[in-house]
């Protein structure tokens, strides 16, 4: 006996009541109400049937919508904006063409650079090279600048000052712009013996010259330090001790400072020291002032020894 129809008054499967099938889909129906139950082979372009939900009826409904939303939204893909692709296009061209102008820029320069040298300065054309040879070119400039200035200095010498007066008040005097420690504080252009010992006994004077000028006042040494990152440069003019050069690179080396290039110059009875140094990790020394400071110290030890070894052989 054929089935015609099959009503679900309660709500099949939480699918609201009267659901009315006819036909071929009465063979669906009753499928998945009989157990064992065949479904013909004519009913082959029915659609699946929807997922069975256990539960009330409302319940069923939502969980089955949900199921389906969340899934839909997954195989949701945002399409990709075109805008934002000729855009992310544009700034990777414009990188590149920006790179490719510094670079080109860079060889010019480094050209240039390898033209204003000897040729003994530069063995290979590559960077490391040319700029390698560069710093060794202008430190040996700038010993040749110091030997000029001692020279200068030897033939405008003032025979009615002392050697070491005249040597502090007018060598090397272009060569420091703000030192951290100064002897010529009391008297930058010239010392008046009467002046600066009266200005020394009062001491007034020397704490305004000192804030005037930004240096300490120092009876050793003239000294400038400068930093750049990890790199410093010292500058030092102090009396000609004897080792006394050893005995400050040595000094530089207890503090991490490592000496890259060291220039000295000699005028009258004074010296000019110039050093590169590089502050190693582990150098305690953070700033220009400690530097100064610890290199104040190096030269004040090797001043006071020098005099007591003059006054015992005395």
């Amino acid at each position: 006996m054929a089935l015609e129809a099959v009503v679900f008054s309660g709500g099949f499967c939480g699918y609201g009541a009267g659901i009315e099938l006819e036909g071929s889909n009465a063979c669906w129906a009753a499928s998945l109400m009989i157990p064992g139950a065949e479904v013909p082979r004519g009913s082959s372009s029915l659609a699946a049937p929807p997922p069975a939900v256990h539960g009330g009826d409302r319940g069923g409904a939502v969980v089955v919508a949900a199921t389906s939303g969340a899934a839909g939204r997954r195989k949701r893909r945002r399409a990709r904006s075109v805008n934002n692709v000729e855009e992310a296009e544009t700034q990777r061209m414009t990188h590149i063409a920006v790179e490719r102008n510094r670079r080109k820029q860079m060889n010019e320069y480094l050209a240039v650079l390898r033209s204003t040298m000897p040729a003994s300065y530069v063995q290979r054309g590559d960077q490391a090279s040319i700029i390698g040879g560069a710093i060794n070119y202008v430190k040996e400039l700038e010993q040749l600048v110091q030997s000029l200035e001692a020279r200068r200095h030897a033939r405008l010498r003032n025979p009615v000052l002392d050697d070491v007066s005249a040597a502090v008040a007018v060598p090397f005097a272009d060569f420091f712009t703000f030192p951290q420690y100064s002897m010529s504080v009391l008297c930058p252009h010239g010392p008046d013996p009467a002046a600066a010992a009266a200005s020394t006994d009062d001491g007034s004077d020397t704490v305004a010259d000192e804030m005037a000028s930004g240096s300490k006042h120092s009876a050793v040494a003239d000294i400038e330090v400068t930093i750049v990152e990890s790199h410093a440069n010292l500058k030092l003019l102090s009396r000609r001790r004897p080792r006394q050069l050893l005995r400050i690179v040595a000094g530089l080396q207890g503090h991490r400072l490592a000496v890259l290039h060291l220039n000295a110059t000699s005028a009258g009875h004074m010296a000019l020291y110039s050093l590169s140094l590089k502050v190693e990790d582990d150098c305690r020394l953070s700033s220009v002032d400690d530097i100064a400071a610890a290199v104040h110290r190096i030269v004040e030890t090797i001043e006071q020894e020098e005099e007591h070894k003059e006054a015992s052989r005395s």
